[in-house]
């Protein structure tokens, strides 16, 4: 297990399913961690679970990622008691509420599944990234989704979300590049949480992957051990780790990109 301590993370959607193990297995590991949710009784009990689970410090800070000033006041509250943000993940988003193709989806709560993800992260990167750059060190973490590679018919909001979440990765990694600040996407796979067990696909689903994958991956981020694949997009259970710590990937390896048509593709 790696030994974190002294840094600190800030895990958003942190009171259950994803990033409440994330909050424990990286509290275990020895960081500070300050989690992030907008239903202040569960997320108090969840931080103060992990603490006592733990003994690290944790440090429930209530919030809205979609909200700009609720974003920046949560970030100077989690810096004013724990001093730092050495790592930000990204988890926070909800899923489309019925499976249905996109003209039968409610607009609202079509645009609310794309805004969770997409404005959330790009805020709370928009106000972590700067303390990481003025440090020169920080990682962020985007939880991807094999539906950021090819989507679903019933669940177009979200396919949409977490692609373009993984246009924001690039995107930020390449503004730090030269600097020891970095970002990845890391889909954890279908692991058993309260969202994926309401999902129609997911039912009679049994071959779960261990939420403690996803925290083994996240982990080796926060320790510097996979920083050749900022950028880029890894998934947890199905990639070995030994094998991405000694790879150096190539090109778009594992970016985003069309596949030309043929030989004489224009644009390949």
């Amino acid at each position: 297990m790696a030994d974190l301590s002294g840094q600190v993370a800030l895990v958003t959607g942190a009171s259950t399913g994803i990033g409440r193990a994330l909050a424990e297995g990286l509290a275990a590991r020895g960081m500070a961690v300050a989690g992030v949710a907008r239903t202040e009784d569960r997320l108090r009990a969840a931080m103060a679970d992990v603490a006592g689970a733990t003994g690290a410090h944790t440090f429930a800070v209530v919030a809205d990622v979609t909200d700009r000033a609720s974003v920046e006041a949560a970030v100077e509250a989690a810096v004013g008691e724990l001093g730092q943000i050495d790592l930000l993940v990204n988890n926070a988003g909800v899923i489309d509420e019925l499976e249905v193709p996109l003209w039968e989806a409610d607009p609202d709560q079509w645009w609310d599944v794309v805004t969770s993800h997409v404005k959330g992260s790009f805020l709370l990167a928009r106000v972590v990234v700067p303390w990481m750059v003025l440090r020169n060190r920080g990682r962020v973490v985007n939880i991807a989704s094999g539906m950021s590679l090819r989507a679903r018919p019933e669940y177009s909001a979200y396919s949409v979300a977490k692609t373009g979440l993984m246009r924001m990765t690039e995107a930020l990694a390449g503004a730090l590049e030269g600097s020891d600040v970095r970002a990845f996407d890391v889909s954890p796979g279908v692991v058993d949480t309260p969202m994926t067990r309401s999902m129609h696909i997911w039912r009679g689903f049994e071959d779960w992957t261990p939420a403690e994958r996803v925290v083994e991956v996240v982990a080796a981020i926060a320790a510097g051990e996979l920083d050749q694949w900022s950028g880029r997009f890894v998934r947890a259970g199905a990639d070995d780790l030994a094998t991405l710590r000694s790879t150096t990937p190539e090109d778009a390896a594992r970016q985003l990109r069309l596949r030309p048509f043929g030989d004489g593709d224009p644009l390949g």
